[in-house]
């Protein structure tokens, strides 16, 4: 449910005068204002409609408030509705403990004062939206954190795949040159054959752990910062993806941040880029670095396809686990994302506040 969606208040009294008297004070909210002229009409709708107020009168024919708010509270759908009771007969003590006692969140009595009947529904409609907001936005962040493990869990499995396949074989042939050349009988000329051999496996090995360890953390990251370490990796990411991509930084020589922060830009560089690569069908990428005063602005553009609308508005169910992460990071920052197409392609650019000293 977005900010500003409308939720549905629901009105039951049996007196027509009284319905629309209501949907007069009440229309100024601008919600969706539902009519019901008995406890069983309203019940009906209730049980085909999301309600978010239900505003009804105590003394009804047939079925009277306090049956009817008793019924809605036995539901467990109806547990969260707020029920506001209104009555010109009902007004002792001992009625509205009952009204309250039966569910309640208000009692108001004839005659109503319009301000102040619409005051109560409207905190209890922008009550019901920003419940139902969070309950979004929880369900996104299981979806999220769902997706998340198994992202870590495939990238665990990438990297044990690397290990085994990669560095692990070469290992365990540099091992058995090794052992080969303490074997008796071995001539000089083959000794040194193998001797080569392995130092060339050795290299390859050694190329690998330094590969894996830049993907895992950039050692250049807390050597010489942000921009020596994005530098290096743009241009592996080129020769990798066959993605023509470049980086520009403003001021050239580019001051250094926090580490916690110089880390979580250059992975939404990472996660950017990897979102291009796999779903923007580019040739070109551009990543710009700039710091502008109060504030650092990060952004990557491609000439590719583009992104959905909804992706672009952050709507749930369409976000992946890049521009999740993405936006996680950046608003641990207190900062924030902006997705938009630029025909052709994609911009993300993320802005975060920094202190005068550049942390």
């Amino acid at each position: 449910m977005g900010a500003n969606e409308k939720v549905n208040i629901l009105m039951v009294d049996d007196q027509p005068s009284k319905l629309l008297s209501y949907e007069v004070i009440l229309g100024e909210l601008g919600e969706n204002l539902i009519k019901a002229r008995s406890g069983r009409e309203a019940l009906d709708y209730l049980l085909k409609t999301d309600v978010a107020v239900v505003l009804m009168d105590v003394s009804m024919p047939d079925l009277d408030g306090f049956e009817l708010a008793d019924m809605i509270r036995q539901h467990p759908r109806f547990q969260d509705i707020a029920i506001i009771f209104i009555s010109a007969v009902h007004l002792t003590d001992l009625d509205r403990l009952r009204g309250y006692e039966q569910g309640a969140v208000d009692y108001i009595s004839v005659p109503v004062v319009p301000e102040l009947l619409r005051a109560k529904v409207s905190v209890f409609a922008d009550l019901n939206r920003k419940t139902r907001q969070l309950e979004t936005l929880n369900e996104e962040l299981r979806r999220l954190s769902a997706r998340l493990i198994a992202a870590q869990d495939d990238e665990r499995r990438r990297i044990a795949r690397e290990l085994h396949d990669g560095l692990g074989q070469e290992l365990a042939a540099a091992k058995m040159m090794v052992d080969g050349i303490l074997r008796p009988g071995q001539t000089a000329e083959r000794k040194e054959s193998a001797a080569l051999e392995c130092s060339s496996m050795i290299d390859r090995a050694v190329r690998q752990v330094r590969s894996i360890s830049h993907l895992l953390h950039p050692p250049l990251l807390d050597e010489l910062g942000l921009q020596s370490a994005l530098q290096f990796y743009v241009q592996g990411f080129t020769t990798r993806s066959g993605i023509a991509t470049t980086m520009k930084s403003d001021p050239p020589e580019f001051p250094r941040l926090s580490a916690e922060m110089e880390t979580a830009i250059f992975r939404v560089v990472q996660e950017a880029l990897t979102n291009v690569l796999r779903h923007s069908g580019a040739s070109k990428a551009l990543v710009e670095l700039t710091h502008a005063g109060t504030q650092v602005v990060l952004s990557v553009r491609d000439d590719g396809k583009g992104m959905s609308e909804k992706t672009i508005q952050f709507q749930a169910g369409s976000v992946g686990i890049g521009i999740g992460g993405i936006k996680q990071r950046i608003e641990e920052f207190n900062g924030r994302i902006l997705l938009k197409n630029t025909d052709p392609g994609s911009l993300v650019e993320v802005m975060i506040p920094v202190s005068s000293s550049g942390s």
